[in-house]
């Protein structure tokens, strides 16, 4: 499993999971913050599947500027 996330982007996506799940402690009465893990953690693993499918790498990308 080889990281396919830049880590830019993998700071967004933890701050993302972060908010969106802190919706569950102070918003509506339902399970759609739940929904908070999955950008939680593919910014945590750094890997995310559906890049993986369809042959994204952003970290190539940020290789190829430095």
């Amino acid at each position: 499993m080889q990281k396919n996330i830049h880590p830019k982007e993998r700071v967004i996506r933890v701050l993302l999971g972060i908010l969106v799940l802190s919706v569950g402690l102070w918003g509506p009465n339902n399970y759609w913050f739940l929904l908070g893990i999955i950008p939680l953690m593919t910014g945590l693993v750094g890997w995310c599947p559906p890049y993986a499918f369809f042959g994204i790498n952003t970290c190539k990308i940020w290789k190829s500027q430095n």
